[in-house]
């Protein structure tokens, strides 16, 4: 290598829209990227069904 500085070099894929709706290109992402998440189904269920159970009670504070 030529150039020690040439592997220290990062390019950030292709972004979609603008301001608040500035977002990667998914068409540009790949696994070099870090777009895999092969648990993310199992991650999201989980997640959602902790949001949906009933929240226990607060119980009361005493004092000694």
């Amino acid at each position: 290598m030529a150039d020690s500085l040439d592997k220290a070099t990062s390019r950030a894929p292709a972004t979609l829209g603008e301001g608040c709706l500035s977002r990667y290109d998914p068409e540009d992402m790949g696994p070099e990227d870090g777009t895999e998440f092969p648990g993310a189904a199992e991650l999201w269920e989980e997640i959602t069904a902790e949001a949906q159970a009933p929240a226990e009670p607060d119980l009361p504070m005493t004092r000694p």
